[in-house]
């Protein structure tokens, strides 16, 4: 029996999430028969343009998903509804968000590929914002008062046509993960890093394509052989791109941002792009890392927001907590010396050994630095996901009687990364050489 058979037969009563999608057109009254429990209505992949004036009657309600719907305008019952969160709009035809579709609790907020044009003044009193997805509309411009959002923590700005960076943005607190690609004022310099990059185009046919080993929001990676590697048939990892925009913005902006990376012991870097292939798709080749290497944390929750999730029986020694910390930053260092920034600093884009060795990957938030004389500002911004990141290294490492010292010094540095006046933090450099000198 299909969800919505079950949901009207009364099956589903007392269910805290909902999913349905199944070309629905109108919304179905019965999901009001879950009024006293539902929390999460995920609506996404129909066909409705509007919710019932009804909707605060789900007075639980926390988070709600309608992507790939073709709503033009952004419900404004939605900001009836005193406890929702989270809202999901993705993928719809959205061109008007209503001042008074902002629910008062709202955390998270998700308009990425619609086609906004503008944003209201009024965003600016969602004092409770923690997240902001607006990449790939059509916004020149953001209002102002979105500097008085103090609790904003990852801004997707990506693949719009703003002329510029706002100057308040370099003021926010606690903006940590910050991603604006595709953008007329990054463009050139997107296309300048390429140009100056000698770049191995890898013929398709000499890839012999194999299983997939994951999926990300822009492209899906297979292991590969390729057969025409220097000094013989090597395996390799491939990612072929969705081509469409994703929650971070263009693919084509990731794979600039890959390919000028360059190399480094800590990244993983694009061995060269995909030409060729029978469908015109693009995509990279980059070297396979080795097995015993796996995935730090998982991606934030509904719940945690911002935050990665870790196992909870996660723990690491004091040293290995010291090492990968040492080459996270050394890397990020290396970008912004390049003119990169990362956008996407977090645990979940980190593979690690066990052993304290690293890597960074997932350059889908990658934007290029245009202006320098935001260099600075952008790198203090990306410290201070950093920061987010060493906490969460130093809470989860082992007590060690004898480190007390080293660990308060740790502390230390997470609070200057941290803190909330954002010129007063230090830059990469500055990061790189106390870890080291903690690391001896």
């Amino acid at each position: 029996m299909d969800t919505l058979s079950r949901l009207r037969s009364g099956k589903l009563h007392g269910v805290t999430r909902l999913d349905l999608s199944c070309g629905l057109t109108t919304f179905p009254a019965e999901i009001f028969d879950l009024a006293d429990t539902l929390e999460v209505l995920n609506l996404s992949g129909n066909a409705l343009t509007s919710l019932p004036d009804e909707l605060p009657r789900l007075h639980k309600l926390k988070v709600i998903f309608c992507s790939d719907n073709p709503f033009t305008v952004m419900p404004e019952v939605l900001g009836r509804c005193e406890n929702l969160e989270m809202v999901g709009f993705k993928a719809n035809r959205i061109s008007c968000l209503p001042a008074a579709s902002l629910p008062p609790k709202l955390r998270w907020l998700i308009l990425t590929d619609n086609r906004l044009e503008s944003l209201p003044d009024e965003l600016g009193r969602c004092i409770h914002l923690q997240k902001l997805m607006l990449a790939g509309n059509r916004l020149r411009q953001l209002p102002e008062s979105l500097a008085a959002c103090r609790n904003l923590e990852l801004l997707r700005i990506s693949a719009n046509q703003l002329a510029a960076l706002p100057e308040w943005l370099f003021d926010l607190s606690k903006l940590a993960w910050l991603a604006f690609a595709g953008n007329p004022f990054s463009a050139v310099r997107e296309a300048d890093a390429l140009a100056r990059q000698a770049i191995p185009h890898i013929a398709w046919h000499g890839l012999d394509v194999q299983h997939v080993l994951g999926e990300g929001a822009s492209g899906v990676i297979h292991k590969a052989d390729w057969h025409h590697a220097p000094g013989g048939s090597a395996s390799v990892a491939v990612k072929l791109f969705k081509g469409a925009v994703t929650s971070d913005g263009w693919p084509k902006s990731e794979k600039a941002a890959s390919l000028a990376a360059g190399t480094h012991p800590n990244l993983i870097a694009a061995a060269g792009k995909i030409g060729g292939h029978p469908e015109g798709r693009a995509g990279l080749v980059m070297p396979l890392v080795d097995a015993s290497f796996r995935t730090l944390a998982g991606p934030p929750s509904l719940a945690s927001c911002t935050r990665d999730v870790y196992p909870p029986d996660t723990r690491f020694m004091l040293e290995v907590a010291i090492q990968m910390a040492t080459g996270i930053a050394r890397a990020a260092e290396y970008l912004h010396d390049r003119g990169i920034q990362h956008g996407d600093l977090y645990a979940h884009n980190l593979l690690w050994n066990g052993q304290g060795n690293c890597l960074l990957g997932d350059f889908g938030a990658a934007s290029f630095i245009s202006d320098e004389r935001h260099a600075d500002a952008l790198q203090r911004i990306e410290v201070r996901a950093f920061s987010c990141l060493l906490e969460e290294l130093l809470e989860r490492c082992e007590p060690m009687p004898q480190a007390v010292e080293t660990r308060e010094t740790l502390w230390e540095l997470q609070r200057r990364c941290a803190q909330a006046d954002v010129g007063a933090r230090p830059l990469f450099v500055e990061v790189r050489e106390r870890l080291e000198g903690v690391q001896g």
